[in-house]
């Protein structure tokens, strides 16, 4: 991105970007704003083709809109922890990957400032290197806190060495401009508590699946959606959760009601404002995950199956698949377009460039890049975090919305895989004594 105009970039609480204040101002204590979890790898060494790894080098996991480290058992990044960990012990490879709490929808610098409490925690107990890999919105959270042009930059900042951004919605996804109104935030609640629903039975009973795709097959008549339907979906999905877990997510939510300052900034019409605010920090590696789901239609719906329930989120894939190419007018946002020095990349990857109909079912393919190409998949934009059909796998994957992408275990290890090498290559150049580690808790835990 260029160079701002924007000395001192902020960005509204209640949605839009604008010049104002340092977001660091009010900075509560670290133990409240932590809660990480890390997964254990192995020793230094000199791995072959990188340079010496004698920094401890600390990766962390940030979630993306909605997101959660984990909330129980439900994991937000399933699988990716547990993997990178396996790679770095393969390599001999002194590293740590922590998995970060956020505020689920709060704005970009509110969950900025709570990553750079949870990064200021762990570096605190143990020095090392800093990469960042952010899950959609996670991505422009590691943006806006690695940015120069932030006043009052935290003193650990030149530790940082690489920021990777997994279908991240650099310019915006029109996605966020449906949800951005009463009905569409009741709709974005029932679409989150559903996703959770996924996340610990495998699925969605099929009545409420069909009940959910018939509420948002009628997205296009937003103002005749009854918002009781959507409160009484919202309570049947609540049913089948434990009492303790039940209150839980009730909390959850109203927590999250208090600040969703993200949605709007997500707009392409906001984006515009980050990119010209945000620019990249010398010395730091920037790399991008890009997704492009299978387009909605005849071969989609064969490749999703023909059992019910796969049929029924197919239905709603469709859906938001199209409520995501729908980009403003050229008067509100310029579409972005593919950047030159990234099709020769692209084409190693895939066989076409991406166009205005490519998009992983949230955001669109052309919005996703940003700095190096790291990877390109045939997946939707949960498939890539590990949410895709394998249930034979120990632990199981589940899938939540069947693009028929046919994205699978093989094809997630050879993103995360890519993820790694990234990493590796941007902190091979680090200096300093290597360091023993082993398995650890939450931050802050002995």
């Amino acid at each position: 991105m260029g160079h701002s105009a924007y000395s001192r970039p902020h960005l509204a609480r209640g949605g839009g970007f604008a010049s104002a204040e340092t977001l660091d101002r009010g900075r509560p204590g670290l133990a409240r704003a932590v809660g990480l979890r890390a997964a254990f790898v192995g020793r230094s060494s000199s791995p072959d083709g990188v340079g010496p790894m004698n920094r401890m080098q600390h990766v962390f996991l940030v979630p993306g809109f909605f997101g959660f480290s984990e909330f129980g058992e439900l994991p937000y990044f399933a699988h990716v922890a547990e993997l990178l960990g396996a790679r770095f012990r393969d390599r001999g490879w002194s590293g740590r990957v922590h998995r970060v709490s956020t505020d689920p929808t709060a704005s970009v610098p509110e969950r900025a400032r709570r990553l750079a409490e949870a990064i200021q925690a762990v570096l605190a107990a143990e020095p090392g290197d800093v990469h960042l890999v952010g899950h959609s919105s996670g991505g422009l959270d590691a943006r806006w806190l690695v940015s120069p042009h932030r006043p009052d930059p935290e003193p650990w900042l030149h530790h940082v060495r690489s920021v990777v951004a997994v279908s991240t919605p650099h310019f915006g996804t029109p996605v966020a401009d449906f949800f951005t109104g009463a009905v569409g935030r009741r709709l974005l609640r029932v679409l989150s508590l559903a996703t959770m629903y996924t996340l610990r039975y495998g699925k969605l009973p099929l009545g409420l699946a069909f009940k959910l795709t018939g509420v948002f097959l009628r997205v296009d008549d937003v103002l005749r959606l009854n918002r009781t339907v959507l409160d009484q979906l919202y309570e049947q999905l609540l049913q089948d959760f434990s009492d303790d877990r039940r209150q839980a997510l009730s909390r959850f939510f109203r927590d999250v009601s208090r600040d969703q300052g993200l949605v709007e900034q997500l707009t392409p019409r906001n984006m515009q404002t980050f990119n010209a605010t945000v620019s990249d920090r010398p010395g730091v590696a920037y790399g991008a995950v890009a997704t492009e789901a299978r387009r909605p239609g005849v071969g989609s719906v064969w490749s999703a199956g023909f059992d019910p329930y796969a049929q029924t989120t197919h239905t709603l894939y469709s859906v938001l698949h199209s409520l995501s190419l729908r980009w403003p007018s050229r008067r509100v946002a310029e579409r972005p377009e593919v950047p030159e020095e990234q099709t020769d990349p692209w084409l190693r990857f895939m066989p076409r460039l991406p166009d205005r109909r490519s998009s992983d079912g949230v955001v669109p393919t052309v919005s996703q890049l940003h700095g190096q190409l790291v990877h390109v998949a045939r997946a939707d934009h949960l498939d890539v975090v590990g949410h895709f059909a394998d249930p034979r796998h120990d632990p199981p994957h589940y899938d939540w919305l069947a693009s028929g992408s046919g994205f699978r275990r093989s094809e997630f290890e050879r993103l995360w895989a890519a993820v790694f090498e990234f990493v590796g290559a941007a902190g091979g150049s680090s200096d300093g004594a290597s360091s023993e580690v082993g398995p650890t808790g939450p931050a802050g835990a002995p």
